[in-house]
């Protein structure tokens, strides 16, 4: 049975989560936690907060799907990269409100109160709740307003969270498809992206590897009449060879190219446009300068926005728009007191007492907490 691995497509503005679903059987089999269920453990002996933690996506989990209409059997996964990009882009697109029931009716009055990736599976806020995930996974906490829709988790009707979004495929890591035919596809994304005319900022600095690569393949090309490449790759040869800058959307067209092309790529057969066509977008080298400069740039963007009217991210942290929301907040977490930050000209509220404070639980054994840290004893 085939296996696919799903991607996001850097190329296509819809690529990513558009929400999470509250199910009975999550895809991921990973089920959440209330945390009034948990009282002795995060001290808290007031009343239910409605909040359920889980895990929202796994890497390299393989899940099993069936095409109804061709009764098509195969498995997909995400790597641990696509699950940090999927999970950043998800609140970058002020999705954090976003919920269905059963994938079907959408749901009013949920919001993601927390969100994190699993850096170490023993100190995770996680293990702390006994859950067992492995290193990668995007865990969420969301708060759910609707009592009858929190007493069907209580009860057991739901058993975790489902994504809900659009990815891209790598074409099954198979050369069912024919290279021409895949070029073809490519052209008509980047006609696509020219009639954009979007300025972007420009980067420059991948390495000299990506340059050599790139005139490597026009030797070749001319070698076989220059019968490989569309003209857009060609174009986007000369551009590399000659160390010229590239804009945003360039550098996401060739991860996602490159990505893609991959398949085709045969290190034996250099007169093949498979290999010659890859050489000419940088060839490997500039597949790995592309995925560490688009996740430098959107990081950069990610660091401090504005979410709407009631949220912000400030320094890859929830801020909250009232004293009373980030106050109720740590409360749910179980955290205690709340700081301030002034941005885009209004003050924002922020869960600790100081912006160090972690926020992931107790500290490990051996350690204490001081001033919002964890110390060794």
């Amino acid at each position: 049975m085939r296996i696919v691995e799903l991607i996001i497509d850097e190329s296509d503005e819809q690529s990513g989560i558009e929400a999470v679903s509250l199910v009975e059987t999550p895809a991921i089999e990973e089920n959440f936690i209330a945390l009034n269920k948990q009282q002795i453990l995060l001290k808290e002996v007031d009343k239910e907060k409605r909040i359920l933690m889980g895990a929202a996506l796994v890497p390299n989990k393989q899940i099993y799907r069936r095409n109804e209409k061709t009764n098509d059997e195969y498995y997909i996964y995400f790597s641990k990269d696509t699950v940090r990009k999927a999970s950043e882009l998800f609140f970058k697109r002020s999705n954090h409100k976003n919920a269905t029931y059963e994938h079907k009716q959408p749901i009013e009055g949920t919001t993601i109160v927390e969100s994190w990736i699993v850096e170490n599976t023993k100190k995770d806020k996680s293990a702390h709740y006994g859950l067992n995930v492995p290193e990668g996974t995007w865990m969420i906490s969301m708060k759910i307003d609707d009592q009858e829709l929190y007493n069907k988790a209580k009860e057991g009707e739901i058993k975790g969270f489902s994504i809900e979004g659009y990815f891209a495929d790598r074409y099954d890591m198979t050369k069912e498809e024919s290279f021409e035919d895949f070029e073809k596809k490519m052209l008509v994304e980047e006609l696509k992206e020219l009639l954009q005319k979007q300025e972007l900022e420009s980067y420059s600095d991948y390495p000299e590897s990506v340059r050599n690569n790139a005139k490597r393949g026009i030797e070749l090309n001319e070698a076989v009449n220059n019968k490989c490449a569309t003209q857009v790759g060609k174009v986007r040869a000369q551009q590399l060879a000659n160390g010229e800058p590239v804009s945003e959307k360039t550098i996401k067209r060739m991860f996602s190219y490159l990505s893609r092309a991959e398949t085709y790529y045969d290190a034996g057969d250099k007169e093949s446009c498979g290999y010659i066509s890859y050489l000419l977008w940088g060839g490997k080298s500039a597949k790995t300068w592309a995925e560490s400069k688009i996740k430098q740039i959107e990081r950069e963007d990610l660091a401090s926005m504005l979410v709407d009217e009631d949220f912000a991210i400030i320094d890859d942290r929830l801020a909250y728009s009232s004293k009373d929301k980030a106050e109720e907040a740590a409360k749910d977490l179980g955290v205690e007191g709340i700081h301030e930050h002034e941005y885009e000209g209004k003050i924002w509220y922020m869960v600790g007492e100081t912006h160090e404070l972690d926020l992931y639980g107790k500290c490990p054994k051996g350690y204490k907490k001081k001033n919002g840290k964890c110390v060794k004893k």
